[in-house]
């Protein structure tokens, strides 16, 4: 999910008048500007309106070549009204839609539990779930969905076998797998049971006395998984915790008001809301469970809306070093108005929101935050435009000032403490998916097939393996094989990236997502750095002045571009 959503508002089902008022002006908008000046000249009252849209409706109804039921021309007609909004964060959301904004928010639905991905254009097991049926059944990753129910996945999108897949629960899917290495197909009954998404992927400790959450999305259960986490921790002596919100692209807005709650002193501002309906502050209703717990937060391009509420929050009061890359700036705020037929729903951007201090970190010329795909390593696109509006530069941004007078900025995403790139930019992973180009997808089966094959060989036993030659060797046969357009002095010369891909891809499909997980723990240089910054430090402000001290000195990273 790409946006904070603020739960209905009172009065929120739109009325069938308001609607067909709304899909009229699409529709004339789409149709042809001096429909709408002919209708405006006659009056300018909405039932005019409403009548230029039936006339044009009944038109297209009965004259166009193709026949249009009804229902499709309202539809399209509201879709394109929303369209002419030129807001990215507002849409029509089709049952589909908006049963996968309701899944994601409360991180229930009725599935089997697995993490699929496209392999070679099939749907392929990326891991089971703990304790659901895939797992009880023996479903294992890098097996390969042939047919659900009998149709064949073959060219499918992950979208598509979700929408197979999930259904009621009790009910029976039918699927039908190919395992490498077992000659017969292997079918396998399910009954669809009730799936539960954790927001919070990784809780451990990975320092001296220093413990790690990792959150993902904040859905209907996120504080209260924080909150669990960080017990667990601390009965296992942390000092210091690393809060990660990278990639996190938000969701529920009393979710980020909630786990920012959970580590500020009562009383205090958490975020205001203002829109043309609405004006509203929030603040701390209790008092801090830890209030000794030195605090990390990390966030990225990625980290959008709610994430940023909550490191904006955290870093006005002075409670948190943030540590990273500038935030996305998604400073708005969504509400979601069920339609009359209780499947489909109207998301529309009704509030901004500013931080403690003030600031608004909305940036210029937004778009949609990146895709489900979270994965740092995930190829760049040719020619992707950044995921919001240029980089203000710091000189230009208005300056605000925290609790103990530190400058922060507005305008522009929430800027860390200290700026530390990703693992990805240093080390040519990103030049090296740039350098393959639209051989890509590609490379990312040949990636898998070889994980694979190190699965069967049975060539590695712990997640700090070491790629041997051979293990190369062997991508570069199945690279060869699919003809991508790379040669060997290339693929050689670019060997550290190809390495760390290679081993996060074996780890994943031989040993399991924890350790994957742990592979790229080693390796994430922002991780080191808070453990750097968290060795020694007694309380909070010794966190926040190191940060200062470095960034004062120009100790910290930009990313690299090449």
């Amino acid at each position: 999910m790409s946006s904070a959503e603020i739960p209905d508002a009172p009065g929120g089902r739109l009325r069938a008048r308001a609607v067909i008022a709304v899909a009229a002006l699409s529709l004339a908008l789409v149709l042809g500007g001096w429909l709408l000046q002919r209708g405006l000249r006659r009056g300018d009252s909405s039932y005019v309106r409403a009548q230029l849209f039936d006339q044009v409706r009944a038109r297209i109804a009965n004259d166009f070549v193709d026949s249009i039921p009804d229902s499709d021309i309202f539809r399209k007609a509201a879709e394109g009204m929303v369209r002419e909004l030129h807001d990215p964060h507002s849409g029509y959301l089709n049952p589909d839609r908006f049963r996968s904004l309701s899944e994601s928010t409360s991180g229930h639905y009725a599935g089997i539990g697995i993490q699929i991905d496209v392999r070679d254009g099939w749907i392929t097991i990326v891991a089971p779930l703990p304790d659901t049926p895939a797992e009880r059944a023996g479903i294992q990753p890098g097996d390969r969905i042939v047919s659900i129910d009998g149709k064949s996945t073959e060219g499918w999108t992950p979208d598509d076998a979700r929408g197979s897949i999930r259904g009621k629960t009790g009910s029976n899917v039918l699927l039908v797998i190919e395992r490498p290495g077992v000659p017969a197909r292997i079918p396998f009954t399910l009954a669809r049971g009730e799936i539960r998404v954790h927001s919070v992927r990784h809780v451990s400790m990975i320092g001296e006395s220093v413990g790690y959450i990792d959150l993902t999305i904040f859905s209907d259960s996120s504080a209260d998984e924080v909150r669990d986490a960080v017990t667990e921790l601390r009965a296992q002596g942390m000092k210091t915790l690393v809060l990660d919100l990278r990639a996190n692209p938000g969701g529920l807005l009393e979710q980020g008001i909630e786990i920012a709650d959970l580590f500020l002193d009562s009383g205090l501002p958490i975020v205001s809301v203002r829109g043309r309906e609405v004006a509203q502050s929030y603040s701390d209703n209790a008092k801090q469970q830890w209030p000794d717990l030195k605090l990390i937060t990390l966030v990225d391009e990625h980290s959008a809306s709610a994430s940023e509420i909550v490191a904006g929050a955290l870093q006005d009061h002075d409670r948190a070093a943030i540590l990273g890359a500038t935030s996305y700036g998604k400073g708005s705020a969504q509400s979601i108005f069920r339609l009359d037929d209780s499947a489909s729903a109207l998301k529309l951007t009704t509030a901004r929101w500013f931080t403690p201090s003030g600031r608004s970190i909305q940036k210029a010329q937004p778009v949609t935050p990146g895709s489900d795909d979270d994965d740092e390593d995930a190829p760049v696109k040719p020619g992707a435009a950044a995921d919001s509006g240029a980089e203000i530069p710091l000189a230009k941004r208005v300056q605000f000032k925290t609790d103990d007078g530190r400058v922060v900025y507005g305008g522009g995403g929430i800027t860390p403490d200290l700026l530390v790139a990703a693992s990805d930019s240093f080390n040519g992973t990103r030049a090296f998916w740039r350098m393959i180009g639209a051989g890509a997808p590609k490379f990312r089966d040949a990636l898998t097939e070889s994980a694979i094959d190190a699965k069967q060989a049975h060539a590695v036993s712990s997640a700090n393996f070491v790629v041997t030659e051979a293990l190369r060797q062997s991508l570069w046969r199945h690279v060869a094989a699919k003809g991508i357009k790379l040669d060997r002095v290339h693929f050689d010369s670019a060997g550290a990236a190809v390495d760390r891909l290679l081993g996060l891809e074996i780890a994943r499909y031989a040993l399991g997502p924890e350790a994957e997980f742990k592979r790229r723990l080693n390796d994430d240089r922002v991780i080191a750095a808070a453990l750097e910054l968290s060795t020694g430090a007694q309380v909070e402000n010794d966190l926040l002045r190191r940060a200062g001290e470095r960034r004062a000195a120009k100790h910290e990273d930009a990313p690299h571009t090449t």
